[in-house]
Parts: structure tokens; sequence; C-alpha cells
């Protein structure tokens, strides 16, 4: 089982955005010491809870203070970009970080209505993130109508991150792919990556490689695991109360508030979708995962508001397969 990360730049209260980004790079210093092999972060723009909007400037400075583990996007939202600037983003990345460099891709064109404006999109838009998948990856291997620079004459790994519909894409492409959020733990799933071992098509000598992408959170036992996992099932169920996605919260403040029986639901909800508790017992799940989708790697995209217990819980992580 290989195991990765991905920090999403989760903000937290009292704690300016500022120091959320500098925290997003110190975890990956972390993760490289500790011995992780790859370390992601990730786009979103304008929502209250996440403090990067700009993957390519947060993995400059990861790179800046790291030199052994590869860093990437989970993901950069294709729709939002011309192919040909993420081409050059990454293409500088890898050319000051050479072999180091990973680009996930994905489709999501905004947060909300306003958000959609600010970005100039609109859901009613021509789909066209096959095509800007195919362009990207011919500016990316300098095969284009024009050149991308600079050109660093290595390889920038593709990834999908994928819906059904991105399974499918690719299986067609010849392109790794990374799952997670609604589609686990379902049917729907398992019949996906059946069809996209069935139906890939190499490029250039790849095979099929399936990431699954989940909240894991490891602690000493179970119910430690489970109050490190709260901030976010917190967050996750005031987000569908009040329609704004807030910071994460103490656990100590959580426990004391007040919340209604609907709320109540959501938390537990979401902590059943999570993968948390001893190392004995995360491993175990891990391994029923891994057995269930034959993934080739699981990437924990978890968050706690307390930094110090994400760093012993990615560390546990690894200590698990290690």
């Amino acid at each position: 089982m290989k195991l990765s990360l991905l920090d999403r730049s989760r903000t937290r209260a009292h704690v300016t955005d500022a120091e959320t980004l500098r925290g997003s790079v110190d975890r990956a210093v972390h993760a490289e010491r500790v011995g992780y092999d790859r370390f992601w972060v990730a786009e979103h723009h304008a929502v209250p809870g996440i403090a990067s909007g700009s993957p390519a400037v947060l993995l400059a400075a990861t790179g800046a203070r790291t030199s052994r583990i590869r860093l990437g996007a989970g993901g950069v939202m294709l729709p939002l970009h011309q192919p040909i600037v993420v081409a050059e983003q990454f293409l500088a990345l890898e050319a000051l970080y050479p072999g180091r460099i990973d680009l996930g891709l994905g489709r999501s064109v905004g947060f909300t209505e306003p958000v959609r404006r600010a970005l100039r999109r609109d859901l009613d838009a021509v789909e066209t993130f096959a095509d800007d998948v195919v362009e990207l990856r011919g500016h990316l291997s300098g095969q284009a109508e024009v050149t991308a620079r600079p050109a660093s004459g290595r390889v920038v790994p593709t990834y999908v991150l994928a819906t059904n519909r991105g399974v499918d894409l690719a299986a067609r492409l010849g392109l790794p792919v990374v799952v997670g959020g609604p589609l686990l733990g379902t049917d729907e799933l398992d019949q996906a990556l059946r069809r996209y071992r069935r139906d890939f098509r190499p490029y250039d000598a790849s095979s099929p490689y399936v990431v699954i992408s989940l909240d894991v959170l490891v602690a000493g036992d179970d119910a430690s695991a489970r109050r490190l996992a709260l901030p976010e099932a917190w967050a996750m169920a005031r987000s569908r109360q009040t329609g704004e996605f807030p910071p994460l919260e103490p656990v100590e403040e959580i426990e004391a508030a007040p919340r209604s029986a609907q709320v109540e639901r959501r938390v537990e909800t979401w902590l059943s979708s999570a993968v948390t508790g001893s190392p004995a017992a995360v491993r175990r799940r891990l391994d029923q995962l891994v057995a269930a989708t034959g993934a080739d790697e699981v990437m924990s995209s978890a968050s706690t508001y307390d930094r110090d217990a994400l760093f012993a819980s990615d560390a546990m992580l690894l200590d698990l397969v290690a």
C-alpha cells in the first residue's frame, strides 16, 4: 500500500490565512522528514474555509523548503485556465524541482454563482475538459503547435481527478486516476474502476493506476482519532446549515456548542465516511479499501484544528506501511 497526502490549506479559527499557507508548507516539510513520497495541494477559489487558490505558487514555496518529496496539484481546475498557461506553470516547477512535480487535473468551475462570475465561467458553457487535457499534454510534451517554456526535457506526470465521467476519460487517454468523495464505497465506483482497467488505452507505455482519496486520521485510540476528525465533520455539517464553509474550530469549542438533531446526524454521517482510529483499526479499514478497489495508492486529505496532532497522525499513518 502506497500512501500520500493532500493538503487543502484549511483555515482555522483564530489563525490568519497567511499562517495557514505557511502551515501547509510546514506539513510538506514534515511529510518529507517522516518518509512520504508524495504531497499535493489543492485549488479552491474564494472558499471561506480554504486559504489557497493558486497551487502553482504554493508548490513553488513548498519546493524551496523540501528536497526529495514529490509535489503536485490535486488538482488544477482546468476549465478555469488556458492549457498553455497551466503547462508553463508546471514546466517551470519541473525545471526548478526536476523529477518531483505531478499535475492532477479537475473540472470544477467554481464554488458559487458569484465565484463563477468572478472566474468568468458559466455553468452553461460548452464542456471542453477532454480536449483541454489533450491540448495540455501536447504542451507538456513539446508536441503542440507552439512550444511552452521552459522546455525541461522531463515528463510531468498527469492525473485525472475523477467523477464517473472522469474515470472513463482517464482510461481513454491512458492516464492515472484519482477517485474519492461520493463515489467511495459504492457499486458505481466498482463498476467505474472495472471499466477503467478494461478500457485503458496505454499512452507512452502507461498502465492503469488508481489513487483513492479520503480523510484518514490516526491516534493512539479510536476515541482520540474520532475527536481529531470532529472539526472537519462539524465544518461540513455547519456548511449545509449556513451555506458557507467555515474555518476549523478547536474540539473543545465544538463539544461545548449547542447543535440541532439534524446537525448531529450530519456530523455522524461525515465521521462514518472517514477512516479514523487506532493504528490497528485504520490499517484494517485501509486493507479492506485497497482489497475492494485494487487501489495502487491511498491519498489522505484529512485536516484537523490541532496541527501538532495532524503531524502526529501523518507520521502514524505512514508507520502503518513502513
